[in-house]
């Protein structure tokens, strides 16, 4: 039986178990720094699920996975969200690679763009739940 983790839109989002995750432990410190530097767009979506404020969904901020720090996680779902800003032009090759690092453990990635987190939240904040409820909405079928 699969758990309901939220329901958004009267939509049951179902958990969705990934299993164990590397860590390098090396990059743990690093990631402590970033969540307390954070750029403005991280801070601004973060006040807007942190502690269960979207949904009651439990989000992970500049969480280490493997050898990477991805800028938000949830764990229930194997879902991360990255947002986009000036460090990543010019570093496509690198994304290219890391993203597919980590859709090969089984995670999920979706990308915003730091420009419309801090000029139209309202429309990231729905097409976020648009997306997990089209990814995780609907009951999955075990194999």
């Amino acid at each position: 039986m699969q758990t309901i983790i939220a329901t958004i839109n009267g939509i049951p989002i179902y958990r969705r178990d990934v299993a164990y995750l590397p860590s390098n432990a090396k990059l743990t410190s690093r990631a402590r720094l970033l969540r307390k530097a954070g750029n403005l767009a991280e801070v601004i979506f973060w006040k807007q699920v942190h502690r269960g404020k979207f949904h009651h969904i439990d989000f992970d901020r500049q969480r280490v996975i493997g050898n990477y720090i991805v800028d938000f996680y949830i764990k229930s779902l194997g879902l991360i969200i990255e947002i986009d800003g000036a460090s990543h032009n010019d570093k496509a090759d690198y994304d290219a690679r890391r993203e597919g690092h980590l859709t090969a453990l089984g995670l999920y990635l979706y990308r915003i763009i730091d420009y419309r987190v801090k000029h139209d939240l309202a429309s990231v904040m729905a097409e976020l739940e648009q997306y997990i409820i089209a990814h995780f909405g609907q009951k999955q079928t075990t194999k």
